[in-house]
Parts: C-alpha cells; structure tokens; sequence
C-alpha cells in the first residue's frame, strides 16, 4: 500500500532539521507529556507539500466549551480499578476510542471532541492514575494499560460494534500492550487504528531532550530513565522548557498554556511511576496483532518520541500488511493532537470511512 512520507520543509524550502544545558535537559524531562503532527500528502501523492513550518495552524476549537452531549460513567477494571470514562455525541453514532498520554488526561481531547462529537460517538477515559481515575493499588505495568483498556472497550461498545482507536504517546503504548496481551479482542472491538507520537521501545536510548553533546556520555539511557521517574512537581518548570521537551517552535502562546495546564494537573508521583514503567517498555512485537488498517503520524520536531520510533513502527507494520499510511509532520513536536488538530481530524475521519469490505482484519 502506498503511504504518505513529509519530509520538513521551512518556508517551502525542503531542510534537514536536526533532531540547552544539562539543567535545561533535567527540568525538561522531569515531568511532561508528548505530542507532534503538521501537514499530511493526499494518498498517492509523491512530492512534499509545500507548507511554511512558521505557520500557526487556526485552532478556535482548544479552549472552546464543548457543547456536545456527554454521558459520564465510571468503569471497573480487571483488578477493580474505577476508570472515569467520558462518552460524547449521540448514542449509537459510529464510536471513536481515544486514549491520552503520559500526564495528560481526557482534557486533552478537547480539539477532537469539538471536531467530531458532532457526527461520531467519542469515548475518552482518563489513564489510570489521571485525571479522575483511581491509580490502584496494582504494580503499574503495560499489561495493566491494556486491561484497563480492555476494560474500557467491553464496558462502551455494544456487541458486533468495533470502533477507530486513536491513541498518543502513551495512549499510543496502551493500544500496542492492549493488541500484545489481548489478541483476539482485536478483531471484535477494532475497525482500524491511528498511532500518534509514541513509541514501542528504546525510548530512553532514543530521545532527543538531552542535549546533542551529552548524547554519548556513558550511561546516559540510565540517566534519562531517572529523570523521567523522578517526581519532581511539573508546577516548578517554566513554560519554555515544557515547549522545548514537547512542543514544536510553531506552537502558539494559546497551544502551550493548553498543555502547560493540563500536565501540570497530573499528580507528581503518577508522572514518576507511569514514566519508570515507560522507560523499560519493549512491546514491539505487539505491532504484529495489530491486524487492522493502522496510520502512524509524528511530528519532525518531536523530541520525547522521535520520528525514529515512528518509522520503525512504520516498518513492522508495513511487513504485516497493516499499514494504512505513514506522515511525519513538519516542525510538530510531541504533541500533535494540540499543534495539529485539523491533521489528526482528517485522519480520525479517513480512517473512519474506510469502508468494512476493505479492511483487512484477524
């Protein structure tokens, strides 16, 4: 299948963007989350668009009200952790799962869900130890995600009815520990998939956050994954350093305090835990479960879960037939659903129409 792949262009001028102090680097990485995206091919295009990376994207939807009718429920988990699930739209409208990364929470939604709640049924849950779901008293895991997310998706979806499950970063991870420990859910509850931002391994070998010239410094993966556990309270990070961790250059003063606000809202010592179980993930075998129509976008300028994630995530899926397109979004950072919400929209509802006699599944 052919795929789109954006190589970053500044001002329509194709560049290669590489990919501050050690203080800088620490605070950045002591507790944030991720996100990325910026400008998508039309299937079967072959050239780059043209698109000046300095453009903000118009996004009056962020901070707006949601008006669409929400129904709010607390569903059980496998070891009895209550998960607060938020379903928006009309009941029995084609059903959208999104699942929200490291420190953010159902919040984060909040362009899709304005975009989308209008037409299709979107379920959103607060991860576990988010927002306002318990954290448990279990050992936090993968396998924990993808109970939880079992649990969210036999608990919102009827019988015979299989949704497009939308996943970021983490939220991204839990779709893959989900396809990893429940294979046969996947034919019953997926129509398709949408992976943004995130990672199936090595992600504390492969982040861009450290500065390039401690990069090779011995025991540098060890340093990191202390920094990502460290629960050291969000509240005391400047704005740009959460904008130099997560964010793209192009990101807006409104985009930022979205982000700022909501990961600050996250409990320190959940960041701490969630982020020591992240930087020892390895579930890329999982891609091979993952036996439906599967996107993968990322930003270029996502230094929490760089591009070279994205791409070999690209590459297992396209080795099982799985992989329905590729992009790398021009000067995105990590947060791709916030810098680029019109992209990640187009390709929700791309993915939501593709008809069932296409999809290949089981």
């Amino acid at each position: 299948m052919r795929f789109p792949v954006i190589g970053p262009v500044v001002g329509a001028v194709p560049v290669t963007l590489p990919f501050a102090s050690i203080g800088l680097a620490r605070q950045a990485l002591l507790g944030t989350v991720p996100a990325s995206a910026r400008k998508l091919l039309a299937p079967g295009d072959t050239g780059s668009v043209q698109l000046p990376a300095s453009a903000p994207l118009p996004n009056p939807t962020l901070f707006s009200e949601i008006t669409a009718p929400v129904a709010d429920q607390t569903i059980v988990s496998k070891d009895g952790t209550r998960l607060h699930v938020r379903v928006f739209g009309r009941p029995g409208a084609q059903p959208l799962v999104l699942s929200h990364g490291w420190t953010c929470s159902t919040e984060f939604w909040r362009p899709q869900i304005n975009a989308l709640a209008d037409e299709f049924r979107v379920i959103t849950y607060d991860q576990r130890g988010h927002g306002r779901s318990e954290l448990g008293r279990a050992r936090l895991s993968p396998e924990l995600l993808a109970d939880d997310f079992s649990s969210v998706l036999s608990g919102t979806l009827a019988p015979g009815e299989r949704a497009v499950l939308v996943g970021h970063s983490m939220g991204g991870m839990t779709i893959m520990s989900w396809a990893d420990k429940h294979r046969a859910e996947v034919a019953r509850y997926a129509s398709s998939a949408l992976l943004l931002s995130t990672a199936s391994d090595r992600l504390t070998a492969e982040e861009l956050v450290i500065p390039p010239m401690l990069r090779n410094v011995p025991g540098r993966p060890v340093l990191v994954h202390a920094l990502i556990s460290a629960p050291v309270p969000t509240g005391l990070l400047p704005s740009e350093i959460l904008r130099y961790a997560t964010m793209g250059t192009a990101s807006t003063p409104e985009q930022r305090e979205f982000c700022r606000t909501i990961v600050n809202a996250c409990p320190r010592r959940v960041r701490g835990m969630w982020g020591t179980v992240l930087g020892r993930l390895d579930i890329a075998n999982a891609l091979d479960n993952l036996v439906v129509p599967t996107s993968v976008l990322v930003g270029s300028a996502d230094r929490l879960t760089p591009p070279v994630h994205s791409y070999r995530i690209k590459d297992r899926l396209e080795m099982s037939g799985n992989l329905e397109s590729f992009s790398e979004i021009a000067g995105i950072g990590h947060m791709s659903p916030v810098e680029a919400p019109e992209m990640v929209v187009s390709e929700i509802r791309r993915l939501a129409g593709i008809p069932a006699s296409h999809r290949r599944v089981g």
